[in-house]
């Protein structure tokens, strides 16, 4: 950004959002894991959740970037010598990428801290659209996901994948394609309709947060390393491509019963090759929801965090009454208010500004 950027904040602060989401057939975005496994079209499906993040970026301190977050202590440094290791070094390495000096960074999010629904990277994109707005310059959706991306990817020092900054970035319910073999950022998009309308989607699923916060790269990590091994779970890994097709068939038949049985079969997968996925909340939510007919998968990579169960809405009714008693004997642990967002990053510079998307 240019050295004059920075008195627009004096206008006021520029707001942006984004929303969190649940998936399956996470992991093939990895281009360790894609890549081999390329020519059988490996696709992850996510959901956009209305659990959103908000970010405001307005003035502060000359030679001072300052980050506020609920669920962390804040922290400020000078623009360029943020630790990228961090609990907040994403957010800091955003803003040094943009250049930023004398800014204050306030983040809301709607969804708990490291609940597996993907908030860091929400949080990443929804400040890059909100300092492409400051910059005054334009940005589609693509290029705020892929730039949010390359940036994670860049602090943490290994390659990320993508579900998540596209979730965040386009909203609703979508397929994506991995491209791997055609490079970095190649994907394509599939809409996906909600069964019956949204309305009565959003009366077939929950999301629940079973107490215990997760950390994705531990998993995920493990998961590389065991696909780069060889051996009988890349077999797994081809099982798992496979099935994320098989759920969008389910999907797109209206067949939610059908679709939760797929979620069982890649909970059960994965679980052999990392048993920790599912931790003693996990455990017993899963197990509840299959003994109600409806399928269950844990948000992400595991390991804590949040789950997701889906099914006909007469079985999620019955199941929500269930994971309330269970929940309510653990710790932080509770049943999310989510329904499906439908509108992805929006940036508005209020109270002038109405809400603003990136285009398409």
């Amino acid at each position: 950004m240019s050295a004059d950027g920075w008195p627009a904040l004096a206008a006021g602060p520029v707001v942006a959002s984004a929303p969190c989401r649940i998936d399956v057939g996470g992991t093939l975005d990895l281009a360790a894991v894609g890549l081999p496994l390329d020519h059988l079209a490996p696709c992850t499906v996510n959901i956009a959740l209305d659990l959103r993040t908000r970010v405001s970026v307005s003035a502060g301190r000359p030679g001072r970037i300052e980050v506020a977050a609920n669920g962390f202590a804040p922290a400020a440094f000078a623009p360029g010598q943020a630790p990228y290791d961090h609990p907040l070094g994403l957010i800091f390495a955003v803003a040094d990428s943009f250049g930023a000096d004398g800014v204050r960074i306030e983040i809301a999010s709607s969804s708990p801290p490291r609940s597996a629904l993907g908030g860091s990277s929400v949080a990443a994109v929804a400040l890059v659209a909100a300092l492409t707005r400051v910059a005054a310059s334009r940005a589609d959706r693509r290029q705020v996901a892929l730039l949010a991306r390359r940036i994670e990817g860049a602090a943490a020092g290994v390659a990320c994948g993508l579900q998540d900054q596209l979730a965040a970035a386009y909203g609703g319910i979508n397929a994506w394609y991995w491209a791997h073999r055609r490079g970095p950022g190649a994907f394509r998009r599939r809409r996906l309709a909600a069964p019956g309308g949204m309305e009565a989607l959003n009366r077939c699923f929950l999301v629940a947060y079973g107490g215990n916060p997760h950390v994705s790269l531990d998993v995920n990590g493990r998961w590389v390393q065991g696909f780069r091994h060889g051996g009988a779970g890349r077999e797994l890994w081809r099982r798992i491509a496979a099935l994320t097709h098989e759920f969008i068939e389910a999907w797109e038949n209206g067949d939610l019963k059908a679709a939760g049985e797929v979620l069982n079969t890649d909970t059960r997968l994965r679980r052999q090759m990392t048993p920790e996925v599912l931790d003693e909340a996990g455990h017993r939510l899963v197990e509840a929801a299959v003994a109600a007919g409806c399928g269950a998968r844990f948000a992400g990579a595991g390991g804590g965090g949040c789950l997701w169960a889906l099914g006909t809405a007469s079985a999620i009714a019955g199941l929500r009454e269930t994971w309330q008693t269970i929940l309510a004997s653990i710790p932080d642990g509770r049943l999310l208010d989510a329904r499906v967002d439908a509108r992805g990053v929006a940036v508005s510079r209020p109270p002038a500004d109405s809400p603003e998307a990136p285009s398409p």
